[in-house]
C-alpha cells in the first residue's frame, strides 16, 4: 500500500512534471496529485520519464509498477483520449513510434505462423478468469443495453440482435468465425435451430466450447480463419476481426465470401476506432492483444468492396463502456478468489486494461460496429433490425 502523501511533497512532486506533460494535462483537464477522481496520483517521479520516452507503453507500465495511481482510472483514460493526449504523447516518443510504425509497416504480425499466438498468451490465461469476469455464456465481447438492465440480459439481447440480423432460421448452417467459449454457437442452435460449425484459435477456448456445446448440433474446431473449410448459409464474426490485421483485410472478405452461399449474410461485429492508425497502442500488444490492430471504418468499405454489399452499419460503442464496467466490477468482486494463481501485477494491470477500455469507448475514439453485409449477387431484399 502507498502511504500517503504530505501536502508539502504533493506540492514538490507537482512542480517537477514536464512541461510538455503539463501543458498536455492541463489541456484534458487532469491534475497531478489534484483532488478530483480522476486527478493522476503520482508515487515515483521515474514514471515521467518512462511516459515521455515510452508514451502508451510507459504510461501502462509504470501504472502496473504502482509508480502512480487514480481513483478512476476509466475518467482518467477517457479525458486524456477525448484531449487526444495519447496520440500527443506518442508522437512524443519518436524513436519507439518510428519502431511501431515499421514493425507493422514491414511485416504481416498476423500471418499464419502468428494466428495461435493471441489465443496462447491472452485467450488461454484461465477459464477461472473469463468465468468470473463474463456472464454465464462466457460470452467476450460488447453487450447490448438499450432495454437490458444487468449484463446477463444484455449479452443474451446481443444474441438475439444477431440472429434477428443474420435472419437465421432452422436447417441452416452458420459459420462462427472466432467462436470464443460457444456462447452463440449455443444460442443459434438451441434458439434458431441452426447447425454451427465454431472456429477459435485458443485451445482453452475450444476445450470449454465443445464442453459447454454438448449435445448441441455444434462442432468447435481449434483453426485460423484461412484454413476454414466448408460452405455456409450465415456467417457470424463476432469479435475477432481486430486479430486480421490491416495486411490480410481483403483476403479476409475473399475468404468469407468462398465459404458464404450467394443468398447468405456476414454479420461482422468488431471494434472499430475513429481514424485509421499505423500501429497500435504498444502497451495493448504487449500485455493484452498481441499482433491486434483495429480497423478504421475506411478500412473496412474499401477491403469488402467488389465482394460485398453493405447492408446496415450499427455503431453502438457506448455499449461498449457500459459491458467494460460490468465486467470490471465482475472481476473485482472475484478478485480475492483468483489472486492465488494471479500476482498483484497482473491485477493492476487487467485493471487498466477494462478501466482504461471503458474509457477508450466513452472518449468515442472506440467504436463498436455491426455490419451486415451481403454478396454482391444475393436476390433477396435486406431489411436491417434493431
Amino acid at each position: 500500500m502507498q502511504m500517503p502523501l504530505s501536502s508539502a511533497t504533493l506540492t514538490d512532486r507537482s512542480a517537477r512534471i514536464p512541461p510538455t506533460l503539463q501543458r498536455l494535462m492541463q489541456g484534458a483537464g487532469v491534475e497531478v496529485n489534484g483532488p478530483a477522481p480522476w486527478d493522476f496520483q503520482l508515487h515515483d517521479r521515474a514514471a515521467w520519464h518512462r511516459i515521455l520516452t515510452g508514451g502508451a507503453l510507459g504510461f501502462g507500465e509504470s501504472y502496473m509498477d504502482g509508480q502512480w495511481d487514480c481513483e478512476r482510472l476509466d475518467e482518467l483514460v477517457c479525458r486524456l483520449m477525448r484531449a487526444d493526449v495519447d496520440r500527443e504523447v506518442t508522437a512524443q516518443s519518436l524513436p519507439g513510434w518510428l519502431m511501431e510504425v515499421a514493425r507493422h509497416g514491414l511485416g504481416n504480425l498476423q500471418s499464419v505462423a502468428r494466428a495461435f499466438h493471441v489465443g496462447e498468451r491472452h485467450y488461454d490465461l484461465g477459464n477461472d478468469l473469463f468465468a468470473a469476469m463474463l456472464d454465464s455464456r462466457m460470452v467476450y465481447s460488447c453487450a447490448y443495453w438499450p432495454q437490458a438492465t444487468s449484463l446477463e440480459q444484455a449479452q443474451q439481447h446481443k444474441l438475439e440482435l444477431i440472429g434477428r440480423k443474420l435472419e437465421l432460421s432452422p436447417g441452416q448452417r452458420l459459420l462462427d468465425v472466432g467462436c470464443g467459449w460457444g456462447g452463440l454457437a449455443a444460442y443459434a442452435a438451441s434458439h434458431f435451430g441452426c447447425e454451427v460449425v465454431g472456429a477459435t484459435v485458443s485451445k482453452e477456448q475450444a476445450a470449454l466450447a465443445r464442453e459447454r456445446c454438448s449435445g448441441l448440433p455444434v462442432r468447435i474446431e481449434l483453426e485460423d480463419w484461412r484454413s476454414l473449410g466448408g460452405h455456409f448459409d450465415k456467417i457470424a464474426s463476432v469479435g475477432m476481426f481486430e486479430h486480421v490485421g490491416p495486411k490480410n483485410y481483403r483476403a479476409y472478405f475473399e475468404r468469407m465470401r468462398e465459404l458464404l452461399s450467394d443468398d447468405g449474410l456476414l454479420l461482422l461485429h468488431t471494434i472499430g476506432i475513429d481514424r485509421a492508425e499505423r500501429a497500435t497502442n504498444p502497451w495493448i500488444d504487449r500485455y493484452i492483444f498481441p499482433n491486434g490492430k483495429l480497423p478504421s471504418a475506411a478500412e473496412i468499405a474499401q477491403a469488402s468492396e467488389g465482394q460485398f454489399i453493405i447492408e446496415d452499419w450499427h455503431n453502438f460503442g457506448p455499449d461498449y463502456d457500459r459491458t467494460l464496467m460490468a465486467w470490471w466490477a465482475r472481476f473485482e468482486r472475484a478478485w480475492p478468489t483468483l489472486r492465488g494463481r494471479y500476482s498483484e501485477r497482473f491485477y493492476r494491470m487487467w485493471k487498466l486494461y477494462l478501466l482504461g477500455s471503458a474509457g477508450f469507448f466513452r472518449s468515442r475514439q472506440g467504436q463498436l460496429w455491426q455490419v451486415v453485409l451481403a454478396p454482391r449477387n444475393r436476390t433477396r431484399e435486406y431489411r436491417s433490425v434493431r
